[in-house]
């Protein structure tokens, strides 16, 4: 079992794609550590804002079997990859960290991490110690150093409200 870290976010039917997400994580892994969610405007293209999080569960997948499964979620929730990058997206599903990896394929750590305020911010609340394995520095420290401008706002997500609404 490994320790793995992820970026989770969602601009269609935010808060229903995410408490999906979450649930699904649950099912298969068991609990699942989840950071505040924070709403942030469209990087990239114009669209409606996302929700984004981050999860910390213990996986019994190598790194490329999870980063399978979260792309094989992403298509059980509607997500077509080949689209254009920068596009909306039912759920977004990133391996951002596995241990203390470091590999190409996935990409682990995974790079936005160190300078996207939507990946980095919900990291540094979940796990303000925890040491970026290739910079050395912890997250409390990056989230500090980041340059990312993105207006982040915290938000109440409130999975009960989303499954009755299913």
């Amino acid at each position: 079992m490994a320790r793995a870290y992820l970026s989770l976010g969602s601009n269609i039917e935010p808060e229903r794609n995410l408490c999906l997400a979450i649930e699904a994580l649950r099912e298969r892994f068991g609990a699942v550590a989840l950071s505040p969610v924070y709403r942030s405007a469209a990087v990239g293209f114009d669209g409606a804002d996302f929700l984004n999080a981050a999860a910390a569960l213990d996986s019994d997948l190598a790194p490329a079997a999870l980063a399978g499964w979260l792309r094989e979620q992403e298509a059980r929730q509607g997500r077509r990859r080949g689209e254009a990058r920068y596009t909306s997206r039912p759920i977004d599903l990133d391996l951002l960290l596995y241990g203390d990896q470091v590999s190409e394929v996935p990409p682990l750590p995974r790079p936005e991490l160190a300078t996207d305020a939507f990946v980095l911010r919900p990291m540094a609340d979940l796990a303000p110690g925890l040491r970026h394995p290739t910079l050395g520095l912890d997250l409390a420290t990056l989230w500090a150093r980041c340059t990312d401008t993105t207006a982040l706002t915290r938000v109440t997500l409130d999975c009960a409200t989303a499954a009755a609404a299913r």
